[in-house]
């Protein structure tokens, strides 16, 4: 099975110019979806992972999947001001601007073996901040795991310190 096969292309979404890959028929069909996660577990070659961390929204979709495969807790990281409990944050660069990411400030653990998961590699921006995130709390970055990857835009630079594996790589 071919899970890219279960990637749709969107032309000129969310803007013009813009090809999106639209992983909504991986997640709904049930065979596809378990292929995809046996291929990112696969990925951690028997590795003890603590926690799981997602990047909002769609790192949540596989990230929750993952720490119920690896029983591992599972961590939101989100826009500000959608987590209700004490925060840290991280800031990356969009390409007009600065956003930012936040985890709770208790979700890891000095020496926790923590899987970041998001659905996309594109710039790394957003990847970045999140292992920022990680080791600001002592966690150790035992792997940043994808999806896929557009790896004409050249994110792996910004995360190339760590263990990297996508599922797929355009």
């Amino acid at each position: 099975m071919k899970i890219e096969n279960y990637i749709r292309d969107i032309q000129d979404f969310p803007k013009e110019g813009i090809l999106f890959k639209d992983i909504t028929p991986l997640l709904n069909d049930p065979i596809a979806r378990k292929e995809c996660l046996k291929i990112l577990v696969e990925s951690l070659k028997g590795q003890k992972i603590d926690k799981v961390v997602g990047a909002e929204s769609r790192g949540f979709f596989f990230g929750i999947l993952l720490a119920e495969e690896l029983n591992a807790g599972f961590i939101p990281v989100r826009k500000p001001n959608k987590l209700p409990f004490e925060t840290i944050s991280a800031s990356y660069e969009l390409e007009y601007g600065l956003d930012s990411l936040e985890m709770h400030t208790d979700a890891i653990k000095k020496g926790d073996r923590v899987l970041i998961h998001d659905d996309v590699l594109a710039t790394g921006g957003t990847a970045k901040a999140v292992c920022e995130l990680v080791e600001k709390l002592g966690g150790e970055i035992i792997q940043c795991n994808f999806l896929m990857e557009l790896s004409f835009l050249s994110g792996k630079e910004k995360i190339r310190n760590y263990p990297i594996f996508s599922a797929i790589i355009y």
